[in-house]
């Protein structure tokens, strides 16, 4: 099955140099994809100057940091055009790990959509703050009551698409950018009568770099998710 993996980046040059061998390294086949917002740290010139060599590595490039869903709606795209199968999305910064990669890809050929979940039996997250972990359940919370589907991480990230999801969903649709935009993803997936599989993983803080979430980015979450009912 061909599968692609998504990363987006900015300033993420330290945890790329590292995640790429790690990747490359693990026992299942992908690609990956880095859709870089023009990183002035330089993670867009090294992973253009690796992906010369390693027929596995693609680089996007856009203009300019225009938010993680824009981001990941690009590289959907491209995914799309190029015939994935499989699309997958990771972060950058091993809050994702590898390991938890090669497992989700393993079972995937058995399901329309793999969430990473951390609030499974199995699922954890480790290094976050008492306020961090009650607005990341709170908001999954929220999510499931309002929007009446049994899942119970709405707003993780790691997650492993069939291509035919991403096609039915209708990307053009995609109006969240921010926290929101996980949610919305899964909701037209569900709506749209697939299934969703919630896989356990560890979700460990970021070690280098810096977080990309905001107070703009949490209001959108809790507004939007009453517009998508």
């Amino acid at each position: 099955m061909k599968s692609l993996v998504i990363v987006p980046t900015f300033n993420e040059l330290e945890n790329v140099q590292k995640l790429i061998p790690e990747l490359m390294n693990l026992k299942s086949h992908f690609d990956v994809l880095f859709v870089d917002d023009s990183s002035p740290d330089g993670t867009g010139k090294y992973i253009q100057t690796i992906a010369q060599t390693n027929p596995r590595i693609h680089i996007l490039s856009r203009k300019e940091k225009n938010g993680l869903g824009k981001a990941y709606i690009a590289g959907f795209k491209w995914a799309l055009e190029k015939n994935y199968e499989t699309i997958t999305e990771m972060d950058a910064d091993f809050s994702h790990r590898p390991v938890d990669l090669k497992n989700i890809l393993d079972i995937m050929p058995s399901e329309d959509v793999i969430v990473g979940s951390r609030y499974v039996p199995g699922g954890k997250v480790v290094n976050w703050g008492i306020l961090r972990k009650i607005i990341s359940r709170g908001g999954s919370i929220y999510s499931r009551l309002i929007l009446g589907y049994p899942i119970n991480d709405w707003t993780g990230g790691f997650n492993t698409w069939k291509k035919q999801v991403l096609i039915d969903i209708d990307l053009d649709s995609i109006k969240s950018n921010g926290y929101s935009f996980q949610i919305e993803l899964k909701y037209k997936a569900l709506r749209r009568g697939y299934r969703i599989k919630e896989f356990p993983i560890t979700f460990e803080d970021r070690k280098v770099g810096q977080s990309k979430m905001s107070f703009k980015i949490l209001i959108e979450a809790v507004w939007k998710v009453w517009l998508l009912k």
